[in-house]
């Protein structure tokens, strides 16, 4: 086991080796499948350091549930302005990111009410709120589209990651996502708002 005060682990490589070795585990066994103490075996510091830097399981799961929402804000403001690029984004983050995305949607898990979380959250949820606003076909239907288009990416997502669809063994997710957000909300090709065809063609 490396010792906390050695070298290599000054706060802040303490602070993001804590900070991964939870992340490894998520990935191996879920949020809930470990314990601090077993954490900080993993990632060989002492014992009393996860609650040093964090407090306690929350606390850490609260820090990865920030970083989490600031990937994942930047992914889709990355995406902003292409309503099905949003949507394939969304896909894309939670395979690639998986651990990240199992702790996220569980506020449960950690605490919701933290700053850095909540600002984090609050981009990204800008650009789903705007990207849906673009598919819905009126101003009463914006926040029954936007849940429609959350669900669509966040469901297909969790059905791509449990392995549930046979696509999933060899299939392109991102593919399969684009293709499903315009078959539900764009089957026929975007046909031009009132205001849109009033101002006629483009110059």
């Amino acid at each position: 086991m490396r010792e906390i005060n050695q070298p290599a682990y000054h706060h802040g490589n303490l602070r993001r080796a804590i900070l991964d070795a939870a992340l490894q585990a998520i990935g191996e066994s879920g949020p809930a499948g470990w314990s601090l103490r077993e954490l900080a075996r993993r990632a060989g510091v002492s014992h009393a350091a996860p609650a040093h830097h964090f407090g306690d399981k929350a606390g850490l799961l609260t820090a990865v549930a920030a970083e989490g929402f600031e990937l994942f804000a930047d992914s889709l403001e990355r995406a902003a302005g292409d309503v099905l690029a949003v949507g394939v984004a969304y896909v894309r983050f939670a395979i690639d990111y998986r651990p990240y995305f199992e702790v996220m949607f569980r506020p449960e898990l950690y605490r919701a009410d933290d700053p850095g979380m909540r600002s984090a959250r609050e981009r990204a949820a800008h650009v789903l709120v705007t990207s849906a606003g673009r598919l819905s076909s009126s101003p009463a239907q914006d926040r029954l589209t936007t849940i429609a288009a959350w669900s669509l990416a966040h469901g297909f997502a969790g059905l791509w990651l449990s392995g549930s669809l046979p696509e999933s063994a060899h299939g392109d997710p991102e593919a399969i996502a684009r293709s499903l957000v315009q078959l539900v909300f764009d089957p026929g090709g975007r046909k031009p708002s009132d205001e849109e065809a009033s101002r006629g063609p483009c110059p």
